[in-house]
């Protein structure tokens, strides 16, 4: 899951548990907008931590140069 599908989730929660104030029967849309937003939360710093495990990985690598000089002919 990445950063953009957490937020949309969390975002889609919040607008079902604040902002609908219509129920349909045998559903609890304020229920369900909980629901997505733990996930979506979840899922945002599962995806962050992936992120930085990633840059970790990236920036472990040395750069080793070697440089070989030749005397010139005379």
């Amino acid at each position: 899951m990445s950063i953009g599908v957490s937020v949309f989730f969390i975002l889609t929660g919040a607008i079902l548990r604040f902002a609908v104030t219509w129920t349909p029967k045998n559903v609890d849309l304020q229920v369900i907008g909980v629901i997505l937003m733990i996930g979506g939360g979840v899922g945002l710093i599962a995806a962050i931590v992936m992120m930085m495990m990633n840059r970790r990985d990236q920036g472990a690598a040395e750069v080793y140069e070697q440089r070989h000089y030749i005397e010139p002919p005379t």
